[in-house]
């Protein structure tokens, strides 16, 4: 079974559900670790503008640590300079937007955990090279979030 710890500086978000499913079917040979922040409409708007050069509000964004290919293994030689002390790899951070999950939850008409759960296993995604620029690729990376999202109790209403 996959080493995956989920750093979160919330105490009040229950980060196991996405520790044991959001990368459970992922083939790797060494613990990986993420980092999951939560911010406000104007801290996601100022790294939106800084990080992407889009002066906006979103949900959720994402920072790969590693050049991951969607369902290709993971292996701790391929990264030798990535290692942390432990030798587990950092995936990269994952960062929502409290406000927008909140309005998003209302819109689609389902729970803030379910929608904030969601945003959480979309940046984890991409932090595994899952991308939806094309229509296949969209189709591959919502097919896997839902899936994840069933595992945890969470499907779509």
């Amino acid at each position: 079974m996959l080493d995956f710890t989920l750093d979160c500086e919330d105490e009040g978000f229950e980060v196991s559900p996405l520790e044991k499913y959001a990368l459970a079917d992922v083939d790797c040979d060494v613990p990986l670790h993420a980092e999951l922040v939560f911010t406000d409409e104007e801290g996601i708007r100022k790294l939106n503008a800084e990080t992407r050069g889009k002066d906006a509000v979103t949900d959720v964004l994402s920072y790969p640590n590693l050049a991951c290919v969607p369902g290709t293994a993971i292996r701790g030689k391929d990264y030798p300079y990535d290692l942390d002390e432990e030798g587990a790899l950092f995936l990269g951070s994952v960062v929502i937007c409290r406000e927008r999950a909140a309005q998003q939850a209302e819109e689609y008409g389902h729970s803030l955990a379910r929608e904030v759960y969601y945003l959480a296993v979309h940046g984890l995604c991409h932090l595994l090279g899952y991308d939806h620029e094309t229509e296949e690729d969209r189709a591959k990376m919502r097919a896997r979030e839902e899936d994840v999202l069933q595992k945890m109790g969470l499907p779509r209403a």
